[in-house]
């Protein structure tokens, strides 16, 4: 159903020319970097305020007009599209540093800021914020989807790292969960309700961040394995083993195949780690040498060191851009990109299951993960339209999902649920599940918020 005029008429008269019905700008909010499309919203507004956000959730409720928050657009499955119509909030011109404490390591900033302009920004305190799911990604964003990312094996994920929040409820309505002290025992967490809950609780206006100092000394490396399951292993082993990690990061052979050709790199088209060691010279040295030690049991050879800032910044360009060299092995293709998170003893054979499943089913499916917390991904190339590529490529998808959840892992380990994954919640959740609309339902009656999201359905 379109948005009414008396709808229109009201955000106008707070928005003025920030909110918009042009086609151009409607149909920049309509896609995602995946396969998932959806019509696009019947306007978009960039607001500048917490007050505009809630004048903008109070005219919305009223109307029953749907709301979707916009970051970056960087998401995965979906979570930002507009399946029901509606406003898409684009947060993207909130994006004020409001507040650095070097003495507490913590910052305030609008959901806006992106993890770059951050680190920018705390170049000078000696400190940095951890967070890097590799996409310059909004910092609202990525605590309304829970992200991660390379770094998260250290320094954990968004949950772990987000101490406080001002949140707009459906109706307008502002509230702040959480404090600046480094713990609480007053109530119910709300600030860890609200990490995650993909924009259908409320709309993040300001988060505060706990950061970390920067490391005296850092180094980073690529080895070559001979088989995926002795990287894997290499992994699991590392782990166990107690070296503290910084990043350990796997990408297959075919996924090398595309970093080469996207980097000019010359690496055994062989399953590969990217790892980086931090802390002081001598410790940073120490762990190095115990990790090498170990990969060689694991075959492990060919170890490319990345010494200076500009080596290492060059290893990491790579990593991060290895969904866009996959998505260049095929011309024209899109992609199913999934995740799982097992438990650390079933992670080998859960990638060498996915592994077997994309060549049964004669996919193109580089696969990639931040496998020192047991997460990695497939990156499912499709053919625009062709609808038993999209199917073969969901049905590899799924069985990772069934897979994970057999073992005692999850669905998602930090792409988060959006529209691609909603039809498997109920298997990972159960009541728990009916338990999370219940929730959405008190916060949200009129389920204005994202809907089509996350949740069940309701009755």
């Amino acid at each position: 159903m379109p948005i009414s005029e008396p709808a229109i008429a009201a955000l106008t008269a707070v928005f003025g020319d920030r909110l918009s019905q042009r086609a151009a700008d409607r149909d920049h909010h309509a896609g995602s970097e995946t396969f998932h499309r959806a019509p696009p919203p019947d306007a978009v507004i960039w607001p500048l305020t917490t007050a505009e956000v809630s004048s903008a959730l109070a005219i919305c409720n009223e109307h029953r007009v749907p709301v979707i928050g916009w970051g970056t657009g960087t998401s995965l499955e979906g979570h930002a599209l507009a399946v029901h119509g509606g406003v898409v909030l684009d947060l993207g011109r909130m994006d004020k540093v409001i507040e650095i404490r070097p003495g507490d390591m913590q910052v305030t900033v609008q959901p806006g800021v992106t993890r770059e302009a951050l680190n920018t920004e705390l170049r000078a305190t000696g400190l940095f914020f951890p967070v890097d799911p590799g996409a310059n990604a909004s910092l609202g964003g990525m605590a309304a989807t829970r992200a991660s990312g390379t770094t998260a094996v250290r320094y954990g994920t968004m949950r772990d790292n987000v101490l406080a929040l001002e949140v707009v409820l459906a109706d307008g309505r502002v509230i702040r969960t959480g404090t600046r002290a480094a713990k609480s025992s007053a109530g119910y967490d709300l600030t860890g309700l609200m990490v995650g809950s993909e924009g259908t609780l409320g709309i993040i206006t300001e988060l505060t961040l706990r950061l970390h100092g920067q490391p005296e000394h850092v180094a980073a490396a690529v080895c070559a394995f001979p088989t995926l399951e002795s990287a894997v292993e290499c992994v699991t082993a590392t782990m166990q083993s107690g070296i503290p990690m910084a990043r350990i990061e796997f990408v297959d052979s075919l996924g090398i195949r595309a970093v080469n050709a996207m980097a000019h790199r010359s690496y055994p088209e062989t399953p590969h780690l990217f790892v980086e060691f931090n802390g002081s010279a001598e410790s940073v040295r120490a762990d190095a040498a115990a990790f090498g030690d170990l990969a060689q049991e694991f075959g492990g050879t060919g170890f490319d060191w990345a010494d200076t800032p500009e080596e290492r910044s060059a290893l990491w360009k790579m990593r991060h851009q290895a969904y866009p060299a996959c998505l260049a092995l095929r011309p024209g293709a899109t992609a199913v990109v999934t995740d799982v998170c097992v438990p650390m003893s079933h992670l080998a054979e859960a990638v060498a299951a996915a592994s077997a499943d994309i060549a049964e089913q004669g996919m193109t499916g580089p696969i990639l993960g931040h496998v020192g917390d047991g997460n990695f991904h497939a990156a499912l190339l499709v053919d625009p339209g062709d609808t038993d590529q999209l199917a073969r490529a969901k049905a590899i998808a799924r069985r990772m999902a069934e897979r994970a959840l057999a073992v005692g892992g999850t669905i998602s380990g930090e792409h988060g649920i959006g529209v691609g994954k909603r039809p498997l919640m109920a298997a990972e959740h159960g009541e728990a599940w009916v338990v999370m609309g219940a929730i959405k339902a008190a916060l949200d009656p009129r389920n204005i918020l994202n809907p089509g999201k996350l949740i069940p359905d309701r009755n």
